[in-house]
């Protein structure tokens, strides 16, 4: 059975319907980090490897554009780092070629530092890397990477990327209480990020049932406090509150199911995206849970679905 190598589109708080593209193997990553929605890391790696078949993954990115009514952004995310994947840069060219639905690349930024990974997001219309550390230390309590990256460094490759690239660099901060939200840390991110320039600071915060139960959200009156103290340019991240899309895939059973493996949601995310009722996804959502192909996991008064 091949591997599907998209998802959505899907509500996302920044991108509106956003067309995921997975390009890397589950949870293959440089990071293990403690609020990761998909859980821990089973493989941490540094090494840039061709993971799929590129015919394979630009087949699936046709079909499901041809199928869904719309489509704000094609996003590279998913399961783990995308810029793993040897065949970021010729991918996001491919596209390019057969549709003008600007291209997205979200990523944890650890690679910056090599110029073959900042040039093979070159030609992407949105590229939002993250930091949440400025400091080594904090650095390795939040997402504790592989042992050869060093924040000092990435923030550097952060920095040149700016330099180098001509689209829109939003910079994403997940903050976690007791983490990385002290006022001298807080003060390091704002330097580093007068350092970097990006066009937009974003301000995001723990939502879903994190890897570690540790890791919990800040309050709204403590993401106010950061965004003022951050400075220009700075926003916190909204909730998706747009309608979604209707698909015209008949199947519901199956894509809902996909949405649910690919990272935990809500009822509400679930309707949001498909533009269905409520009570027909519930529907949908009892059924999965009486063949156990899915569980709930309550965190901060919601219920979440995932793969049991």
């Amino acid at each position: 059975m091949k591997k599907s190598h998209i998802y959505g589109p899907v509500p996302s708080r920044r991108l509106g319907l956003s067309l995921g593209v997975d390009i890397i193997p589950f949870k293959v990553c440089t990071l293990d980090c403690i609020y990761c929605q998909l859980g821990p890391t089973t493989k941490k790696t540094t090494e840039i490897k061709d993971y799929f078949s590129k015919k394979e993954i630009i087949s699936q990115i046709k079909k499901r554009i041809n199928t869904a009514s719309r489509i704000d952004y094609i996003t590279f995310s998913g399961s783990g780092e995308p810029t793993l994947n040897s065949k970021i840069g010729p991918l996001i060219k491919e596209i390019k070629k057969f549709t003008d639905i600007p291209v997205a690349v979200l990523t944890n930024s650890t690679l910056l530092t090599k110029k073959k990974v900042r040039e093979s997001l070159k030609e992407a219309d949105l590229v939002v890397p993250s930091l949440d550390a400025a400091t080594q230390d904090v650095f390795e309590n939040i997402n504790r990477p592989h042992p050869s990256l060093k924040i000092k460094r990435i923030i550097e490759g952060i920095k040149k990327f700016r330099e180098e690239f001509k689209g829109d660099l939003r910079l994403e901060i997940i903050l976690v209480k007791g983490i990385n939200d002290s006022d001298s840390h807080i003060k390091a991110l704002r330097q580093a990020v007068n350092e970097i320039k990006p066009d937009k600071v974003q301000l995001n915060t723990v939502i879903r049932p994190p890897s570690e139960k540790y890791a919990h959200p800040l309050t709204r009156k403590e993401m106010e406090k950061i965004k003022n103290a951050i400075g220009k340019n700075c926003e916190i991240v909204a909730h998706f509150k747009r309608k979604g899309l209707t698909p015209e895939e008949e199947n519901l059973h199956n894509i809902i199911l996909d949405m649910i493996c690919r990272r935990p949601v809500t009822v509400e995310d679930i309707s949001g995206s498909l533009g269905r009722h409520k009570n027909e996804i519930l529907k949908y959502i009892d059924m999965l849970k009486r063949e156990g192909k899915i569980k709930a996991v309550t965190y901060e008064n919601n219920d979440y679905y995932e793969p049991k």
